[in-house]
């Protein structure tokens, strides 16, 4: 697949995936999602400043990992937009981003409760699921993460996990393709509030840790249109949007 292509393909995903998570009450006039560029690891699209509901490919931007607005854009970037650049730095194995405030998930940054599987669906979201306080580090702040060092400081703590909280603020999850990405950060705000809905009736039984390695490796396995495209495609439904067919070469 040439080089237009897989960037109008991912371009696509990126739209569909601000849709969705926007349906499914995972973001709401806040939150962003990135995916890196195809052929360049040094960049990566993301789009403009504008709630995930309402954005188009036109909204699309390139960035460079360190923030940098390319091609001139002069529109106004996310101020955030530190997560991802400093993620994919860290990261080579990602591919996408999503950065939320989804709200169910607030209660387990700003509490001793650790949230971890409950249901196999939410496998993705991982075994560990460690929380940042930009407080530790950087003192009184808007909490926000506005800059290179914010950022860098994050990816530390999110290391090699799928999903880091940040205390009184948010969250942001991880993934080896835009789909992955968006199922992870739905299934943490369903994980969420079925944990929160579980611990009612304590003890709970968490998932293993060889149970989850299991059911990410399938998940990871499926062929095009099965596993997280099935999702994608009924999520998309959801969003209201046609949702697009992979093949084996697609994004």
């Amino acid at each position: 697949m040439d080089t237009l292509k897989k960037v109008k393909d991912l371009i696509e995903d990126i739209v569909a995936a601000n849709r969705i998570l926007a349906a499914e009450n995972v973001v709401d006039a806040f939150g962003h999602v990135s995916a890196r560029h195809p052929e360049k690891s040094d960049r990566y699209f993301i789009t403009r400043a504008v709630a995930p509901e309402l954005i188009t490919a036109e909204d699309i931007m390139e960035i460079t990992l360190d923030g940098e607005v390319l091609s001139g854009d002069t529109r106004k970037p996310y101020l955030e937009r530190h997560i991802h650049g400093a993620i994919y730095e860290a990261r080579p194995d990602v591919k996408s981003v999503v950065h939320s405030h989804s709200q169910s998930v607030i209660p387990y940054g700003v509490t001793d409760e650790k949230l971890r599987p409950v249901v196999h669906s939410c496998a993705t979201i991982g075994c560990h699921i460690p929380v940042w306080d930009a407080q530790t580090t950087f003192g009184d702040t808007n909490m926000l993460i506005a800059n290179m060092p914010m950022g860098q400081d994050f990816a530390k703590i999110l290391g090699q996990n799928n999903a880091a909280l940040m205390r009184g603020h948010g969250c942001t999850v991880i993934g080896r393709s835009v789909r992955e990405a968006v199922y992870t950060a739905v299934c943490l705000e369903v994980n969420a509030r079925l944990q929160m809905e579980a611990s009612r009736f304590a003890p709970v039984k968490f998932l293993t840790e060889g149970e989850i390695k299991i059911i990410c490796e399938r998940l990871a396995d499926a062929k095009p249109n099965e596993g997280y495209d099935r999702a994608w495609e009924y999520w998309c439904r959801h969003a209201g949007i046609e949702a697009r067919y992979r093949t084996a070469d697609s994004v």
